[in-house]
């Protein structure tokens, strides 16, 4: 079973190289982040021809996650349960793939950095510290489950300074903060591994390049797209990879997908 997340930055902007992208891999789950789109502009028949369904959790211009698939899907929550949230950023499914049923989700952590016009504003911040609590409480529930868990996205924090071009120049961020470092680190107390981490320790895992000057070809990058799976899903883990061709297509979005393959 293949799977993958991707920051798809537009899903209309961008249907012709997810297309392309979705018949040269052919990954089995694609979980897509900042789709921008609300329901009635979702490109629906364009993956259908495809082969894949989806489901989606949009809203106009921004945010908005999606999951497609070759299986049946089963939406079990949109956002997460018991957090009062306008914005779309979580969205949650059974999936059953080859007769075996997986519990994933697609995330859309908020960045938390302040407005451009207003570096003293927190607000975003203060956000972003309550959406991951919000979120580690209900993972707490998805960490008992006996089947196959894959939690996947764009998670907007930068886990460690190997995990960016120059820790430096992003001391302060709200993406490399030690209290979003902490927090997301909490996964693996509650038996969540980082599907890349665990097969690559110490290799540059980028995902994330900007779009600004020469970024991509300098590499440039971070690793801020993650694959967390329970131990019944890591148990059963083949490979994990950075896939960068859709980065140098023409049009690309400014991530790029991270695909990890399951027996």
């Amino acid at each position: 079973m293949k799977i993958a997340t991707f920051n798809v930055n537009s899903i209309n902007a961008r249907i012709e190289n997810l297309c392309s992208w979705l018949k040269t891999e052919k990954p089995d789950i694609v979980l897509l982040q900042e789709i921008k789109s609300e329901y009635n502009n979702f490109p629906f028949f364009e993956l259908a021809a495809c082969g894949y369904d989806a489901r989606i959790l949009g809203q106009k211009s921004y945010n908005g996650v999606a999951i497609l698939s070759t299986g049946k899907i089963n939406v079990i929550h949109e956002n997460l349960p018991n957090f009062n949230d306008e914005q779309m950023r979580y969205l949650e499914a059974n999936v059953t793939i080859k007769d075996t049923t997986y519990r994933v989700a697609s995330i859309y952590l908020p960045n938390g950095n302040p407005p451009y016009n207003n570096a003293n504003d927190t607000s975003k911040f203060e956000y972003k510290l309550k959406w991951i609590d919000a979120f580690l409480e209900h993972i707490k529930n998805l960490a008992t489950l006996p089947q196959p868990v894959i939690l996947g996205g764009d998670f907007n924090i930068i886990l460690s300074d190997k995990d960016v071009y120059n820790p430096q120049i992003f001391k302060g961020n709200a993406l490399f903060r030690p209290e979003v470092q902490t927090r997301l680190k909490q996964l693996s107390f509650l038996g969540f591994y980082d599907a890349f981490r665990s097969l690559h320790p110490a290799d540059i895992g980028y995902t994330f390049w900007d779009y600004t000057g020469n970024a991509f070809s300098a590499d440039f990058g971070m690793r801020i797209d993650y694959l967390f799976l329970s131990a019944p899903a890591v148990d059963n883990l083949l490979s994990c990879n950075v896939d960068k061709n859709p980065r140098k297509d023409n049009k690309p979005s400014d991530h790029t997908p991270l695909i990890a393959e399951l027996k």
